[in-house]
């Protein structure tokens, strides 16, 4: 840790981009608030980014065969059993990756204004006590893993090398957003897998226009520190793409919102699939619009905006059974 990042040691201190009176703050066991920080329930928006994937991929899949793997028929909607099985692990594997990440970056954290209130570079949380809580989350989150087929299972634990080196590559690359998204886009895959026992085309084209997506909205969030990063000699894509942000984002959304266009047709979704996806869409091109490099709050509140976005998809994906397909 830098000598100009004194730990603070306060148990109770909140975490500066938390949201204001969140639960944590208000209601948890003071004993439990730093480990909560730690695997940032109390700002929920990346549980969100990361379920949001595997609910859409659960409920294409669904849209798209009718069936479970083993001939079972489905409703319009997916496996209720699934989606919350995939938002129980989206929030226990955020809280390990998290930790892991903040482990990892700890004299980092402690050198940067909006990140040294975190509980590892404040003292709240020892480094050891950081390791054997992402151990706890991680094995939580493979009893929720070893729930599903033997498919999902080892695609599941393929992303676990995804997982590991993503702390590294911003000392390495102006991409990091590319690992990120690889990561926190894996349940695109997933939920179709749980469905179906297997891949296709359509998981896969919603894979790769979410993680364009993810690239945009991190870049939006990585503005708040591009230049503190600057200074520590970190990279992202908001520095690389500077004051030419908003093309580089026309073009990751724009990729994102072909993507679900594309899903759709793949899935043989209909007519209703594609009223709702252009809200979606227009969601997307908005942030865009209205963003502000220079404008910290502007930025954090447009990334947290991206939790409506993945309502409103699996909304789209759910209306698709209304109507003809397009194809």
């Amino acid at each position: 840790m830098t000598q100009n990042a004194e730990p603070s040691r306060n148990a109770d201190q909140a975490v500066a981009d938390a949201m204001p009176a969140n639960w944590v703050d208000r209601w948890a066991p003071r004993a439990t608030r730093p480990y909560l920080r730690l695997m940032r329930a109390d700002r929920p928006i990346g549980s969100w980014l990361l379920m949001w994937p595997c609910w859409w991929s659960a409920a294409l899949a669904t849209q798209a065969t009718g069936t479970l793997q083993d001939g079972r028929p489905l409703g319009t909607f997916p496996d209720p059993w699934f989606l919350f099985l995939f938002a129980l692990g989206a929030i226990v594997m955020r809280g390990a990756g998290c930790t892991y990440n903040d482990f990892v970056d700890r004299d980092i954290d402690g050198s940067v204004a909006r990140t040294r209130s975190r509980p590892i570079p404040s003292g709240a949380v020892s480094p050891k006590a950081a390791v054997t809580f992402a151990v706890l989350l991680s094995l939580t989150g493979f009893l929720v893993l070893i729930q599903f087929n033997p498919f999902t299972i080892g695609l599941g634990i393929a992303s676990l090398g995804i997982i590991a080196v993503y702390p590294f590559m911003k000392r390495i690359t102006y991409w990091p957003q590319i690992v990120l998204g690889l990561a926190m886009n894996w349940g695109a895959l997933m939920g179709w897998a749980a469905v179906t026992g297997s891949l296709a085309l359509a998981p896969a084209v919603l894979f790769a226009g979410a993680i364009a997506w993810t690239i945009g909205y991190d870049t939006i969030y990585a503005h708040q520190d591009r230049e503190d990063d600057a200074l520590l000699g970190l990279k992202s894509t908001a520095l690389k793409f500077g004051a030419r942000t908003k093309p580089w984002l026309w073009l990751f959304y724009g990729i994102t919102a072909l993507s679900f266009i594309g899903v759709g047709l793949l899935a043989g979704l209909g007519a209703g699939f594609y009223l709702v996806i252009g809200f979606a869409i227009w969601h997307l091109f908005r942030q865009i619009t209205r963003l502000d490099i220079d404008n910290g709050a502007r930025c954090l509140a447009l990334f947290r905006s991206n939790r409506d976005l993945g309502i409103i998809v699996f909304i789209a994906i759910i209306a698709g059974s209304l109507g003809p397909p397009l194809l």
